[in-house]
């Protein structure tokens, strides 16, 4: 796509400066762009002055609102009222998108049953089972398999190599990364007798006894159920529910490598980072961020808008609103205290390894 300064502006609903005529032919960052020429030029990413400085004259750029573009010898920019917020219009612009060409591959094997609707993309060697609906502008890429009985919205980016079970239903526009699995079986079993698991849970460590143990499947008869404008990363895997779906809420992003377990519940416009892992029949609440290593054990309750710093190890029930950190997780001011008090812990010990000897001074001319 090729746009003008002036076209991108509006369509990003920003300010334009300078030149508003000038070809803007991709995006790039302030060191690798070239000063734009009768065909155009990359727009550079500029929006803090540490960036800007790396400008060629005769650049074109966006900026943050207070910069100067006169001052850097641009041609033309862009400013930015929020310059995160105006960079996902800018990519989005510019995004090609995977290449899955239009119509169905002579390779791909879809069950007479399955319906798929207008303007649908399926790439090379995609499996489609019995009675899948897959709404309209649909894109599934190479490789992808969607189980039995599985009803996907309109407009869904499947990309290559992902892999979703049967049972599963998703709204509209949900993009799911390379790898990804969605609705495999959750991780439940049992034993005859209560096992080690189910005594130290209820003794809080102690072992009565030792004894050989084998572990009955218990199957996952529900599905998964995926909102509208869910995106799914890499690797990233969603089992389904014993009885009752995994539920993932409108407008949740999750990230590479992701682990959501079975029956878990999770809320509208999540931020789930990468190996977050969130255990059996937890209920995440909406508009909460999980940061990197997040660990949730199972059955916890997690309130609406609670921040987890990253590698955060969640133990218990976290009212909603709190910002918390750490392992077993604390509001984070707490834990804060915590590690001013165990980086000072080797100066303590010497202080009192110093009280000893002179008590011990003390206590012999005594």
């Amino acid at each position: 796509m090729v746009l003008t300064m002036g076209e991108l502006a509006r369509a990003l609903d920003a300010q334009c400066w300078g030149d508003a005529t000038i070809r803007v032919t991709g995006a790039a960052e302030p060191s690798a762009v070239e000063p734009a020429g009768p065909q155009g030029g990359q727009l550079a990413m500029a929006m803090a002055p540490k960036y800007a400085d790396q400008l060629r004259p005769g650049s074109i750029a966006i900026l943050a609102q207070g910069m100067d573009p006169e001052a850097y010898g641009l041609k033309a920019a862009i400013f930015a009222p929020r310059p995160r917020l105006v960079m996902a219009g800018l990519t989005r612009a510019f995004d090609p998108g995977p290449d899955i060409a239009p119509g169905i591959h002579p390779t791909a094997v879809i069950d007479p049953t399955a319906q798929l609707a207008e303007g649908a993309a399926v790439g090379p060697f995609v499996v489609i089972g019995a009675d899948v609906v897959i709404g309209p502008g649909a894109r599934i890429g190479a490789h992808a398999s969607i189980g039995r009985g599985t009803r996907i919205g309109q407009g869904a980016l499947i990309h290559p190599g992902v892999r979703i079970g049967h049972g599963v239903t998703a709204g509209d526009r949900l993009i799911v990364q390379p790898g990804a699995v969605i609705g495999g079986d959750g991780f439940s079993f049992v034993t005859p007798e209560e096992s080690g698991i189910e005594e130290i849970r209820r003794t809080l460590g102690s072992r009565a006894g030792i004894r050989q143990q084998h572990w009955t499947r218990i199957h996952s008869l529900g599905g998964v159920e995926i909102g509208d404008d869910v995106e799914i990363g890499a690797n990233a895997t969603i089992d389904r529910g014993t009885i009752r779906a995994t539920r993932v809420g409108r407008g949740t992003k999750i990230d590479n490598l992701v682990m959501i377990a079975h029956n878990v519940v999770v809320g509208s416009d999540c931020l789930l980072c990468s190996q977050v892992g969130i255990a059996g029949s937890s209920v995440i609440g909406d508009r909460v961020v999980l940061a990197g290593q997040v660990g949730v054990s199972d059955n916890i309750q997690v309130g609406s808008d609670v921040i987890a710093g990253g590698a955060t190890k969640i133990y218990s029930r976290v009212p909603a609103g709190r910002v918390i950190l750490g392992n077993p997780a604390v509001k984070m001011e707490t834990q804060m205290e915590i590690q001013k008090a165990m980086r000072r812990l080797p100066r303590f010990a010497q202080q009192l390894s110093k009280l000893q000897e002179s008590v011990t001074r003390l206590l012999e001319k005594g």
